[in-house]
């Protein structure tokens, strides 16, 4: 198999520090966690990996015994995905139990300010009755 052009590696190597710096930006705005931002620069770090040493796909590919190299990025990116989204289900049935949790604390917290509220009215409108009477 050709190895790629040199073109393509330089265009491979900005694309993968541009999407580097794109992270970076999301992490300092507060807008992406730090566990998944480690996550994004790992793979970062792998494609710049790749773009680099242009062979290694090939030599892995190899070494697993993939026929075609191309296909071996699929199949890793099919079981990160996969790793993921069991991740982000897990994290999301988490929530959603804290949001259940918090929502039967609230409304337990809503009937106790509710009857502190009756309290008060009953105990103010029985203190101005003896007065109005005197």
């Amino acid at each position: 198999m050709e190895t790629l052009p040199i073109r393509i590696q330089i265009l491979s190597i900005a694309g993968a520090l541009v999407f580097m710096f794109v992270i970076a930006r999301l992490i300092i705005k507060g807008r992406l966690r730090e566990e998944y931002a480690i996550l994004w620069i790992i793979c970062t770090i792998i494609l710049i990996v790749f773009s680099i040493w242009r062979r290694g796909l090939e030599q892995i590919a190899l070494l697993l015994g993939v026929y075609y190299p191309p296909s071996l990025i699929f199949l890793a990116a099919i079981f990160a995905i996969t790793l993921f989204l069991v991740h982000l289900s897990i994290v999301n049935s988490r929530m959603q139990e804290s949001i259940k949790d918090l929502t039967h604390e609230l409304a337990f917290l809503r009937k106790e300010v509710e009857k502190l509220r009756q309290h008060e009215t009953v105990s103010a409108a029985e203190m101005e009755t003896p007065a109005a009477e005197k």
